[in-house]
């Protein structure tokens, strides 16, 4: 019996437990802090032998392959002992994806991936599919292969979990965008992280679909030196593409994927609003037609979808001062994004943990809109020096509340105060939905 290793006893971790039992593995799952009471709760019921708090080499070093969790690094100890002893390290994804014959469509990008693979989700299952959620966002991909009978799988997929993949193929694999992110985890090597993103086009044949943005530089210089196998499918708010999505000259979204009765929709319709959710819009509204379904589906459910908590959610407004979550903005360019969509002078809440930032991407933005930041990180030193000469008040923040009180105070009405931090969230919260639902709790507390 094959010995198959877990470590990180979350949602990913838990359901390849379950599948690897069902699929006749000798099971351990490892967990170097506290496993949550319900995951605990289902490794019981299945009879799986775990450990938290610890990593017990002797029991994990004896494996034929080891699953890890993408929030582990590659530079650990454990994994490169684990490397050393050619004892193959994957994903969740790519262990599952052997066990099931669905249609995957997979979205990977820096930014507007949770919100692709939910509008994408939302159209199949309005479409009436049998169809999973899973990745980054949903249950876990693994859970869902023991347990479902799914004909279509939307996954996300972080960087992090696409190095963990080598034999899986996505049947439409989508790329939103390239900006620096995780550099710390990419040895600050932009074409690491490039070449990262580009896993998500790997094993790709001429009967699978690419379905990417050609307005993105980095993308269109990478094809330069790529030989894509699978069709392609461009999207551009800039170009009219012939396969695809673009605006025409009346400014209507088109999405034309055979040449044959293409969509229009006039981007008022859409029901996220801003230049990066027409980009999202159009990716999903391509790949939704490359599973064939009716335009009126798709049409009906670019118009009527409403997007994740914590990315640009309005919480409300206090005395004509309107507060926006968008605590899911954990890099600069998520950051720029909300920016870019905002009419009001803008009150700005940033920090936490840098992942290498370079924020001088968001100056002319924080030139023309933002009147005030407030840094909310435990050391927002980089912060303060980014954009000392730029606004006239930089104020620091130890929590949430204090935060919002300090936005509260100097906000005139017509003002947004916009959490967007450009940071993880690791050093004051859980999670970046943590700190959002803290900000929100603030907010309504005023």
């Amino acid at each position: 019996m094959k010995r198959l290793v877990i470590l990180g006893g979350g949602e990913s971790g838990v359901g390849t437990a379950i599948l690897a039992q069902k699929k006749g593995f000798d099971v351990f799952l490892s967990d170097k802090g506290k496993i949550k009471d319900k995951y605990k709760n289902v490794l019981l019921k299945y009879s799986i032998n775990w450990e938290e708090e610890k990593h017990t080499e002797a029991l994990i070093l004896n494996a034929d392959q080891v699953v890890k969790s993408p929030g582990i690094p590659e530079k650990t100890d454990l994994i490169k002992a684990l490397v050393k002893k050619n004892i193959p390290v994957i994903s969740e994804i790519e262990f599952a994806g052997k066990y099931t014959n669905a249609k995957k469509i997979c979205i990977t990008g820096s930014n507007g991936k949770t919100t692709t693979t939910l509008l994408i989700y939302h159209i199949l299952q309005k479409a009436g599919l049998k169809v999973g959620l899973a990745g980054n966002v949903g249950k876990s991909f693994a859970m869902q292969v023991a347990e479902n009978d799914f004909d279509y799988y939307v996954i996300e997929l972080s960087s992090f979990q696409l190095d963990g993949m080598f034999d899986f193929k996505a049947d439409i694999a989508i790329l939103l965008n390239i900006t620096p992110d995780h550099l710390d985890r990419y040895n600050y090597e932009m074409q690491q992280y490039v070449d990262s993103k580009f896993r998500i086009i790997q094993n790709q044949t001429a009967n699978d679909e690419f379905v990417y943005c050609i307005d993105d530089e980095l993308i269109k210089n990478e094809l330069t030196k790529k030989t894509i196998k699978a069709k392609q499918y461009p999207f551009s708010i800039k170009q009219i593409v012939e396969q695809g999505a673009y605006l025409n000259e009346d400014n209507k979204l088109v999405i034309n994927t055979n040449n044959t009765n293409p969509l229009f929709m006039t981007i008022q319709e859409l029901a996220l609003q801003g230049k990066h959710n027409i980009y999202n819009s159009m990716a999903s509204g391509v790949a939704s037609k490359l599973v064939e379904i009716r335009k009126e589906t798709i049409r009906e459910s670019l118009s009527d979808f409403h997007n994740i908590d914590h990315r640009l959610e309005v919480v409300g407004n206090v005395h004509g001062i309107e507060f926006i979550n968008d605590s899911k903005a954990t890099n600069v360019n998520s950051t720029w994004y909300a920016l870019e969509s905002m009419n009001n002078k803008v009150i700005l809440i940033l920090g936490g943990v840098d992942k290498g930032n370079d924020y001088s991407m968001l100056n002319d933005l924080v030139k023309e809109k933002v009147k005030a930041i407030i840094c909310m990180g435990a050391d927002n030193n980089k912060i303060i020096k980014a954009f000392g000469g730029m606004v006239e008040t930089i104020l620091e923040a130890n929590s949430a509340k204090e935060a919002v009180a300090q936005a509260y105070k100097i906000g005139k009405k017509g003002d947004t105060v916009l959490l967007s931090p450009a940071c993880a969230s690791f050093d004051l919260f859980e999670n970046y939905e943590d700190r959002g639902t803290q900000f929100k709790e603030a907010v309504r507390a005023l």
